[in-house]
C-alpha cells in the first residue's frame, strides 16, 4: 500500500537518543525504497532539514548542516517527492477547519488526499483515524 511519510520517520533515522525509534524508521524507510511504497511531502523535506540540522539542548544537532543538505538530496533521488499545487493548499484550509488540525497537519494531509495515498506513516496523529480518505498508521507503535 503506498503511504506518505512523516517528517518524524525522517529525522528518528538520525537520532540515536531513541534507538528503537531509530531502527523502526531506517526499516520503513529502506523497505518503502525498496517497495516504492513511500512518497514524501516536500514539506518533510523542508522540516527535516531544519529539525536535524537545529541544536539540540546538549548543543550539538542531530546532522550538521552540510550533512543534513546532503540526506536531503538523497531523499529527493531515493523517492517520489509531491510538491504543493493551488489545490492541495486548499485542501488543507478546508482539513484545517473540517478536523481541527494544525496548519502543518493538514497539509500533510493534504498532500495524500490530493494525491490519492490511502495512508500516512506519522507518530502526529491519532493512529488509525481515518480523516477522509486517509487513514494513519503510527510505525512506532
Amino acid at each position: 500500500m503506498l503511504a506518505l511519510v512523516d517528517t518524524n520517520v525522517l529525522v528518528y533515522r538520525f537520532d540515536p537518543r531513541f534507538p528503537d525509534k531509530q531502527r523502526r524508521a531506517t526499516e520503513v524507510l529502506r523497505c518503502g525504497i525498496k517497495e516504492n511504497r513511500i512518497r514524501l511531502p516536500h514539506q518533510a523535506i523542508v522540516e527535516f532539514v531544519a529539525a536535524v540540522s537545529r541544536p539540540l539542548l546538549g548543543g550539538r544537532p542531530l546532522l550538521e548542516p552540510g550533512d543534513a543538505l546532503r540526506e536531503a538530496e538523497e531523499l529527493l533521488l531515493q523517492f517520489t517527492v509531491l510538491y504543493p499545487d493551488e489545490a492541495t493548499v486548499r485542501l488543507a484550509l478546508r482539513g484545517a477547519a473540517a478536523y481541527g488540525l494544525n496548519w502543518f497537519d493538514a497539509h500533510l494531509w493534504a498532500y495524500a488526499e490530493r494525491f490519492g495515498l490511502p495512508e500516512i506513516l506519522s507518530e502526529d496523529f491519532q493512529h488509525g483515524r481515518l480523516y477522509g480518505t486517509v487513514r494513519i498508521r503510527n510505525p512506532f507503535l
